[in-house]
């Protein structure tokens, strides 16, 4: 008798994967940062307001640990153009918000990156912000 290995294979596999619930099966591209209004400068500050949605329903994702945050002008060809960002409490579970410090008016990029309960994986995205000149 002949055993055919890759058919076994595919029936672990199979197997392996029925049992593993759907949401266990997501992965950090499933996830996308976007903003929620428009940037609203306060002083020398500008606060931006920042939902994470989990892609495939379309919900925002609440309590997810923003670790690391970059603002820069890439989206005008000037990348090494930075500014600070940092996060500060949201009352809007559903919402993170940032504060900005641009030097200027103009195409910026606020670049994420997070840990998302039950992900292994980091969560990163950028999202344009348009900072009035």
């Amino acid at each position: 008798m002949h055993f055919n290995h890759s058919i076994a294979g595919a029936i672990a596999f199979a197997l392996t994967t029925a049992s593993v619930p759907p949401a266990a099966l997501t992965a950090a591209q499933d996830y996308r940062f976007e903003t929620a209004g428009p940037p609203v400068k306060s002083g020398k500050t500008t606060v931006v307001k920042i939902r994470l949605v989990h892609i495939p329903d379309g919900k925002p994702v609440p309590r997810a640990v923003i670790f690391q945050s970059r603002f820069d002008m890439g989206p005008d060809g000037m990348a090494s153009m930075t500014a600070p960002a940092k996060l500060v409490r949201s009352s809007d579970a559903n919402l993170y918000q940032v504060e900005v410090e641009p030097q200027m008016g103009g195409n910026w990029a606020l670049g994420l990156s997070a840990k998302v309960q039950g992900e292994t994986e980091t969560v990163s995205g950028s999202v344009p912000i348009t900072i009035p000149k």
